[in-house]
């Protein structure tokens, strides 16, 4: 096959091309919206029980009120309790998940040595609504013993974006790369806004799940669908920058998060982001790769006309030609008598993923790419996730954690160009790991320094995690190309799966989710450098494997043969 042709007639990326790469990927905005949205679904203000009756006065160590509104914006859970008084004479000493009747107080002050009655809130909240006025945590009173439903929710979300690239992944085969472009886009509109109207938390849950799906299936199929309009010339950026993108939608989080603090209205406006698709996406063309495929030489040759008049060419190449065994100009015959060849041998053997452990080398090889691409997930993740926790302003924080992979993939871009693969990523994995150790040892009093070693984390993590898609299928052969990213991207979103709970960890120690990250990339970051290196397209054997053939290297322009089922998921 020399379907790879196309593109020297067409152009590798001119307007045709580049006005259909930029309206794709402007949908993938909204993958990266939904995928961090949760960051302030579920945020978590500070609260402590109510008390029956009104309060008159209230104490919190040294600082005194009238109300709890006074004292909730600097109250700490975990520390001393908040103690109020009510208009009844009561004194309550008030906690997170309890209140505590004093019994015949003296006087009203902050230490009480008497007796107390201790009671549950029994759903019984007050909540500071300085930062947040409406969460589904203050809705639906996700504190205390139903705290976990909150924290379920991300990994829940995650579940489904496993779920989604696995079934969109491969119904995109079957059914076209448009149609399900157009699907996605229309049920991330539908249930984004349904969300929205979540009348309770197990609606929200299910809602999300299927919200997760849909986004993970558009992400999924943007990448087969960008690259195979792309020529090999641009096609390590085109495929890279499909990230920047998600990095935008969780820019524009950040943005919505700190402009709106009513979480119905925020998930309506972020849901409403990238609605403009919807009117055009339509127009959208198959792929002349799957129409070719699936047999359809006509619409084949069609487009290609249609986008040679668009950039200004002459498409003098047919279909037919595309047809042809480069070696041979025997033409169909000698193509149906090398297939009827084949699918016998073909039939015989059917690949598992077990071929990816064929010898000692490939199963190295194997095991360190799941590594990469489980490290990369989890890291970016980890990162993104926990950006609102480093203290300072939370919304300041996830926007530079989105906006510092903009420059990543751009500089990944370079460096996998000029300096290779391999070499690109292992240095960002251990720059990544060296990044984590040292926020552990940051005084925590050091704010700004704990969040710039964070980011440098996430702009290393952002490197090796953008191009582990591009370096699996170049470091595999043909046969089992398609196996090996597959395998990754399971991964991939087993790691994504982890991060939520992994971030959960601060709550034992506040670094331990640091400190597993580093010590995992650190670990991943030194096996990388026993990979072999590769020469620069998804299309190309290994040096390795090319000089083990006697063959000098280069460039190979057969056809496109990758498998993009995989994403950020």
């Amino acid at each position: 096959m020399t379907v790879e042709r196309i593109f020297d007639e067409i152009g590798h990326f001119k307007r045709f091309q580049a006005c259909l790469y930029f309206a794709a990927i402007f949908q993938a905005i909204a993958c990266g919206i939904h995928y961090l949205a949760s960051v302030f679904l579920v945020d978590t203000p500070n609260f402590v029980c109510g008390v029956p009756g009104n309060i008159t006065d209230a104490l919190y160590y040294n600082l005194t009120g009238h109300s709890l509104e006074d004292i909730l914006p600097v109250f700490k859970g975990g520390t001393g309790p908040l103690v109020v008084k009510t208009t009844d004479g009561e004194q309550w000493e008030l906690s997170q998940c309890h209140h505590a009747l004093r019994i015949n107080p003296k006087g009203f002050s902050y230490d009480f040595l008497g007796n107390k009655t201790v009671k549950a809130c029994d759903g019984n909240f007050v909540f500071d609504h300085t930062e947040i006025q409406q969460s589904i945590v203050t809705d639906w009173d996700l504190v205390c013993e139903r705290q976990w439903l909150a924290k379920l929710c991300q990994p829940t979300f995650m579940l489904g974006v496993l779920i989604g690239a696995l079934v969109f992944g491969d119904i995109a085969d079957r059914v076209g790369r448009v149609r399900i472009l157009i699907f996605t886009s229309l049920c991330q509109f539908g249930f984004g806004v349904a969300v929205a109207f979540s009348t309770n938390f197990h609606f929200f849950v299910v809602l999300r799940f299927l919200l997760a799906m849909v986004s993970s299936g558009y992400l999924v199929v943007v990448f087969v669908y960008v690259t195979e309009f792309t020529g090999i010339k641009v096609r390590t950026w085109t495929s890279m920058h499909v990230h920047a993108a998600f990095a935008v939608g969780v820019m524009v989080v950040a943005l919505t998060g700190y402009l709106v603090r009513v979480w119905w209205i925020y998930q309506i406006i972020l849901s409403l982001c990238t609605s403009p698709f919807l009117l055009f996406c339509w127009t959208f063309p198959e792929t002349p790769f799957y129409l070719i495929a699936k047999g359809r030489y006509k619409d084949a040759q069609t487009l290609l006309e249609a986008i040679a008049r668009f950039n200004g060419l002459e498409c003098k190449l047919k279909v037919e030609e595309l047809l042809e065994p480069e070696e041979s100009k025997n033409g169909r015959a000698l193509l149906k008598q090398e297939a009827e060849e084949e699918r016998p041998s073909q039939s015989k053997k059917k690949l598992s993923i077990l071929d990816l452990f064929g010898s000692w080398r490939m199963a190295g090889r194997t095991c360190t790419v799941w590594a990469i691409w489980f490290i990369g997930s989890l890291g970016y993740y980890v990162f993104s996730l926990g950006s609102v926790n480093l203290g300072g302003n939370q919304y300041i924080n996830l926007f530079i954690a989105g906006a510092v992979e903009l420059p990543a993939y751009m500089l990944g871009c370079f460096a996998m160009d000029r300096i290779g693969r391999k070499r690109t990523c292992a240095p960002s994995l251990l720059l990544a790991g060296v990044a984590c150790m040292l926020i552990i040892v940051v005084p925590a009093d050091i704010e700004v320094l704990a969040i710039v070693l964070s980011m440098v984390g996430k702009f290393a993590i952002a490197i090796a995690f953008g191009l582990i898609y591009l370096y699996t299928c170049e470091l595999y052969p043909t046969i089992i190309r398609s196996l090996a990213v597959g395998s990754g991207s399971m991964m991939c979103r087993v790691g994504s799966v982890v991060a939520p709970f992994c971030v959960y960890l601060a709550d034992v120690w506040v670094y331990l989710p640091q400190l597993i990250v580093g010590i995992l990339a650190f670990i991943v970051g030194v096996l990388t450098l026993l990979l072999p290196e590769t020469l620069g397209t998804p299309l190309t054997n290994t040096l390795e494997e090319a000089e083990a053939l006697g063959r000098k290297p280069s460039r190979n322009k057969d056809g496109l043969e990758m498998n993009y089922h995989e994403a950020k998921a």
